[in-house]
């Protein structure tokens, strides 16, 4: 008889379409927990900015892999993977089912299509290298050369992004192989159901600018003074996550509030952009299915009508 691999629910969907209430409200239905795939959350103190789960939504539901680093600390792809699983393996043993939630597509693939990732540890001499010679170069011309070593790792990369070509170039020199093998599938390791959640994108584009707006009045500015008065430097990768190195410009009076903001809505429509990249529309192994519109009581009868439930309670109680 062949063994059924554990269950897995994944969530995806651009940043502000409504993943984390979906998921909080699908998970109260299905004896779930949620696995954060987002790697803006794993860093305390950064709460405002990430739009992180507030104290009471996390009582509502268990969640994991949040505030799980200081600022200064690095979490790799293989640090979230491993973490993943044995989160993952500890929802499955308490009976219950893990919801994995992320914008963060890199994470969620690396997860639920077990890639081979090498426990790499970061080698700052070689990564403050690379970064002089972007300085050198610029960004889109490091970008260039990675693109000569590893074709296939470039076009999931945005130039733009000067740190993933930076571990991408640190790995490849580290350790002589193409980062893209990183990006091989090997066997799914759990029973996987992915739904994917959208929005018109003038209605999400709009959501955005709230959400930002949001941010503002609730204290984001007030935040990013206390990372910086507790001595952390916005050239950080914690710091990458928008909105950080932009109110940090504004209070180190390099930018004005308003430019801060404009900046940070700009930046948040690209990122939507390239989190397209990674859950295609046309990826027929999502469900694709309407924000705020009943989505949650459909993601609950689709997992009953395909059995993802049912012939999974061996590992989950329903």
């Amino acid at each position: 008889m062949t063994e059924v691999n554990p269950p897995l629910v994944v969530i995806v969907g651009p940043t502000a379409v409504g993943k984390s209430e979906a998921a909080i409200r699908l998970a109260e239905r299905v004896c779930g927990e949620i696995v954060s795939a987002d790697s803006r959350l794993f860093y305390r103190g950064m709460d405002i900015g990430t739009a992180k789960p507030t104290p009471a939504e996390r009582e509502r539901v268990p969640h994991h892999l949040i505030d799980v680093a200081d600022p200064d600390q690095t979490w790799s792809l293989a640090v979230f993977q491993h973490a993943a699983r044995e989160v993952i393996s500890g929802v499955h043993a308490r009976g219950r089912l893990p919801i994995l939630v992320g914008g963060t597509g890199q994470y969620v693939r690396a997860v639920i299509q077990d890639w081979r990732v090498p426990p790499l540890e970061p080698n700052p001499c070689l990564r403050r290298a690379l970064e002089k010679w972007a300085e050198e170069v610029t960004p889109q011309g490091l970008h260039a050369r990675l693109a000569r070593l590893d074709p296939q790792a470039a076009a999931h990369i945005d130039y733009r992004n000067l740190r993933r070509t930076v571990r991408a170039l640190e790995v490849i020199l580290s350790t002589g192989r193409r980062f893209s093998e990183l990006r091989r599938k090997e066997r799914a390791p759990y029973r996987v159901m992915i739904f994917g959640l959208r929005r018109p994108r003038a209605e999400l584009y709009a959501r955005i600018d709230a959400r930002i707006e949001q941010m503002i009045e609730r204290g984001f500015v007030e935040e990013v003074r206390a990372l910086l008065n507790r001595g952390y430097s916005p050239e950080l990768p914690s710091f990458s996550a928008i909105g950080y190195r932009e109110i940090a410009a504004f209070l180190q009076g390099r930018m004005s509030l308003d430019e801060a903001i404009e900046t940070m809505k700009r930046l948040t429509r690209i990122f939507v952009r390239r989190q397209a990249n990674w859950f295609k529309e046309s990826d027929p192994t999502i469900h694709w299915l309407r924000a705020g519109d009943r989505e949650v009581e459909e993601m609950e009868h689709l997992l009953h009508t395909e059995g993802f439930l049912s012939n999974s309670r061996k590992f989950m109680a329903v």
